[in-house]
């Protein structure tokens, strides 16, 4: 496994649209597991092919029951709403207040090619949503409602 490079907000290639993956070779595997050392290594809860210079429909999630790898993830059901803060590891230093569904039901495949659903809430329903959209080219600061302004001493 190795680390990747994360793209910066202002790469070109974060703002345009992945292709799907239509086999599942060694490769996109060992990329898989690069992006997720890449978002360990980072303290993310989720990284997108693109944001490694990647344009390949496949995203990596943690937030804390173990990873998921969700290749060509699409969305098929969505309810509720939730505004919370969220961040990305491609806008560092920023974060701010995003309008996404409380539940979110998916496709995908997993990394042998099987296709699964997954249903979700709370913070992987907003984690899964948010990585989907850096598929299409999207960052959450383009659905920011408003930007969190940190106090002089404090992080982000």
């Amino acid at each position: 496994m190795a680390l990747r490079e994360i793209r910066i907000d202002g790469d070109p290639i974060l703002r345009k649209k992945s292709r799907e993956i239509t086999e599942i070779t060694e490769r996109i595997k060992v990329m898989l597991d690069d992006m997720i050392e890449t978002m360990n290594e980072a303290e993310g809860v989720g990284l997108a092919a693109p944001q490694i210079g990647v344009l390949r429909r496949a995203v990596v999630i943690d937030v804390g029951q173990g990873p998921l790898k969700l290749i060509n993830p699409e969305i098929l059901e969505v309810e509720g709403e939730v505004v919370d803060v969220e961040g990305c590891l491609s806008v560092p230093g920023r974060s701010g207040t995003v309008s996404r569904p409380e539940k979110v039901k998916i496709r995908y495949l997993d990394e042998d090619g099987n296709e699964k659903e997954l249903e979700s809430e709370g913070l992987l329903a907003r984690a899964i949503c948010h990585e989907i959209d850096h598929l299409e080219g999207v960052l959450y600061t383009d659905k920011m409602i408003e930007e969190i302004i940190p106090e002089e001493d404090e992080e982000v």
